[in-house]
């Protein structure tokens, strides 16, 4: 299959206020001073001035799933254990590269040279969660592919997240004509613009119990930023 490649249109992207304080550590935005709540407001309602939605995805079919290897229709392998797990019950695999743009990052990296701190990351978490929200855009388009199937998905994984090493990021990349989202990768393997997010999605049988594999159940790091 080849890759597909959209623009999202912004008003469907919901930039949540209580997550954006989440992401600067604030376990609520209740017990905010009012100089930064009002902060985050008045960005919020610009943010989408600044923000330039986009992702690709391709669907292969899963070949052959042999302890942490897994292999992929054109010759691609991905070396993890939580992977293989998440795609061993699978017969497809969704790889997407979602982002929004570079604009946000640019006037977050000005406000910063300029001296202003506080307001450069309260920009920068609100570029977090907006391409965040992005990549779940993405993932409720493979939900609706997979769904007319008689199929269903798995969560959605990032190289970097648990045992799958960011030096996989290249091989997504390989799949996944990147450059029609408009993101590239660099040597040590993050994508520019630096607020976008690649990752794997499985796809297989309703009665796989695919939906359910979380591999937080069983990890023992409690204090894990990624923890589901």
């Amino acid at each position: 299959m080849v890759t597909i490649s959209k623009w999202i249109d912004i008003e469907k992207i919901e930039i949540s206020k209580k997550e954006v304080c989440r992401n600067l550590g604030y376990i609520s935005d209740y017990k905010l001073r009012p100089r930064i709540s009002s902060l985050i407001d008045g960005y919020l309602e610009n943010t989408y001035q600044l923000i330039e939605p986009i992702y690709s995805y391709v669907i292969r079919d899963v070949e052959l799933v042999r302890r942490s290897c897994v292999f992929i229709d054109g010759s691609v392998m991905f070396e993890s254990k939580v992977i293989s797990s998440l795609l061993k019950p699978c017969n497809k695999a969704a790889m997407f590269v979602a982002t929004i743009g570079n604009r946000l990052e640019e006037m977050s990296h000005k406000l910063a040279r300029e001296g202003h701190m506080l307001q450069a990351a309260v920009l920068d978490a609100i570029g977090s969660v907006a391409v965040d929200e992005v990549a779940e855009f993405v993932h409720v388009r493979i939900k609706e592919i997979a769904s007319s199937q008689g199929q269903v998905t798995s969560r959605r994984f990032s190289p970097g997240y648990c045992d799958w090493t960011i030096r996989q990021q290249k091989e997504v990349f390989r799949v996944v004509d990147a450059e029609s989202a408009q993101v590239a990768l660099t040597d040590s393997y993050l994508m520019i613009p630096q607020k976008s997010i690649s990752g794997i999605i499985g796809i297989g049988a309703p009665d796989n119990n695919i939906e359910n594999y979380n591999p937080c159940r069983r990890c023992k790091k409690l204090d894990c930023l990624g923890r589901r």
